[in-house]
């Protein structure tokens, strides 16, 4: 409580957000990671906290985790072990930018054109 006699909620530590872990379950998780909710009436657990809620609630369009993060005033590593979590329970889907893989030899090309302008 502050000197003016209102209640300040005091923050939560980030272990207690991630049941104590520091690093999500799946390594493909990372801060540029776009997700989308898998099916906006799937509810999710009575057990859920805030996180969990908001985190979804803010997916129902596609959103990197880093953006998440800023919304949440969480830092990402927290954010990245909490969406983890709900694609893992199937409340969260991935998304990967469209395209396919660049072959080595346009990189090569790629490089031998940065190095001539050098």
């Amino acid at each position: 409580m502050s000197g003016t006699g209102e209640y300040r909620d005091r923050p939560v530590r980030p272990y207690v957000l991630t049941g104590g872990r520091a690093v999500p379950t799946r390594n493909t998780i990372r801060p540029d990671t776009l997700v989308i909710a898998a099916s906006p009436g799937m509810p999710l657990p009575v057990s859920a906290g805030r996180t969990e809620r908001a985190l979804l609630g803010m997916c129902r369009s596609l959103l990197s985790l880093a953006e998440a993060a800023a919304y949440l005033e969480l830092p990402v590593s927290v954010v990245m072990v909490v969406a983890s979590d709900l694609v893992d329970s199937g409340h969260l889907l991935v998304r990967t930018p469209g395209g396919a893989p660049v072959s080595r030899e346009v990189l090569q090309e790629l490089l031998h054109g940065l190095r001539k302008l050098a």
